[in-house]
């Protein structure tokens, strides 16, 4: 309910009075830039939480870790390989297959945390498996941009 029901209701009721009181410009050009530093904070400190309560499990098994790194290291690279070679056979332009492979291999670790930390409690495996997907999908993804941007056509 705090981590994903509450912020998706609050956030369609304050689209919808914003857009009704001042409009969609003043809303995509006035407040959402001024909304994305909290949102930013909110997802760092849900994030800085999570670590904390999972330090002790991290520390304690490291090969629980790498038993849920490795595969998923795998998956986002085979998915993103998958994805960019269909978008040049399919004969998509450089702007749309390289963000198309990216967010096919990306997992969206933000709302696994939060379904996760939901479903399961802080200190679940569950929660443990979303932690190592955090720690490494932002170096992966990074390793995939570089190839974008290295085969760019």
């Amino acid at each position: 309910m705090v981590f994903v029901v509450i912020p998706l209701i609050a956030g369609y009721f304050t689209n919808r009075i914003i857009i009704k009181k001042k409009g969609e410009g003043w809303l995509k050009e006035q407040f959402l830039p001024r909304l994305k530093p909290f949102s930013i904070i909110a997802l760092l400190t849900t994030l800085i939480l999570l670590f904390a309560f999972q330090g002790t499990q991290i520390l304690a098994s490291p090969q629980n870790i790498l038993l849920i790194a490795i595969p998923l290291t795998l998956q986002t690279y085979f998915i993103f390989f998958i994805t960019w070679f269909a978008g040049k056979y399919l004969k998509l332009n450089y702007a749309t297959c390289a963000p198309a492979a990216m967010i096919g291999a990306s997992n969206f670790f933000e709302l696994a945390v939060a379904v996760a930390i939901a479903l399961f409690g802080l200190n679940s495996g569950a929660a443990l498996a979303t932690v190592v997907g955090v720690l490494i999908e932002v170096p992966i993804m990074l390793s995939l941009v570089q190839i974008a941007k290295k085969w760019k056509y």
